[in-house]
């Protein structure tokens, strides 16, 4: 899976639109260590979304978990 920039995106802004949430910011990045020094995007550039981890996985806060549970 992949996600193309468009000029002005942002690292919350692309986990927002891919992800649901700003909050998977982090996850994104670490997917795209090449591009870590970006803070606004231009248009064009490819970056790597890989799927979230399951939430049984363990790799969720706890708090996480239990609020997707209900």
């Amino acid at each position: 899976m992949g996600y193309t920039t468009k000029s002005g995106d942002t690292w919350d802004t692309i986990a927002r639109e891919v992800y649901g949430s700003e909050y998977y910011a982090d996850h994104l990045m670490a997917a795209n260590h090449g591009q870590i020094g970006t803070f606004i995007f231009s248009a064009g550039v490819v970056l790597s979304t890989p799927a979230l981890p399951d939430a049984k996985s363990g790799h969720l806060p706890p708090w996480k978990f239990e609020a997707e549970a209900d």
